[in-house]
C-alpha cells in the first residue's frame, strides 16, 4: 500500500463485520481504486451459505466493490464528510465462486461523478479470473454522524 492508499476504515464508516475491503492497493481520488478482500473462512455468512459448501454470496462481492468505490469518492476532498449510498446496481454478473481462503482482487472506476450522485463500473477477480462485475449508481448524502 503506497502513500496515496489509505486504510479503508480511515475513509469509510463501515466496520466489521460489514467491512469488506482489507486493503487499498491503488487510489486516484474521485476516479478509481483497486483493493483486496481476503476471505478467511471465519466470516459469519459462510456458516449458512452454504453448510458443507461455503460460498461467498454474489451480492457481497458487489458490496465490496461499492465499499472500494466509497473509498475512491470520499478520498476526494470535494466529498469529505459525505456518504455515498446505493442508488442501484445494473448489469451485475457473477462468473465464478469465491470460497474461504480466496482473495478478491477488487477494482472500480467512476464513470460519472457530480456533486450529488455518481456511477461506477467495478469488478472482483479470484485467482485472476473474473468472479463478478457490476455497474453501481449512488447518491452522495450529507453524513449526519
Amino acid at each position: 500500500m503506497g502513500p496515496s492508499a489509505p486504510r479503508p476504515a480511515d475513509v469509510i464508516p463501515h466496520r466489521r463485520p460489514f467491512l469488506f475491503v482489507d486493503e487499498v492497493t491503488e487510489l486516484v481520488p474521485g476516479r478509481r481504486a483497486s483493493g483486496r478482500w481476503r476471505l478467511t473462512g471465519e466470516e459469519d455468512f459462510f456458516a449458512g451459505h452454504f453448510p458443507g459448501r461455503p460460498t461467498l454470496p454474489g451480492v457481497l462481492m458487489c458490496e465490496a466493490i461499492a465499499q472500494l468505490g466509497a473509498v475512491a469518492v470520499l478520498s476526494d476532498p470535494r466529498y469529505a464528510g459525505r456518504l455515498p449510498l446505493f442508488g442501484g446496481i445494473d448489469k451485475a454478473r457473477f462468473r465464478r465462486q469465491a470460497t474461504p481462503g480466496d482473495t478478491l482482487e477488487l477494482g472500480i472506476e467512476m464513470t460519472r461523478l457530480s456533486a450529488r450522485a455518481g456511477r461506477g463500473r467495478g469488478e472482483a477477480r479470484v485467482h485472476g479470473a473474473l468472479a463478478a462485475e457490476c455497474e453501481l449508481l449512488f447518491v452522495i448524502a450529507d453524513d449526519p454522524g
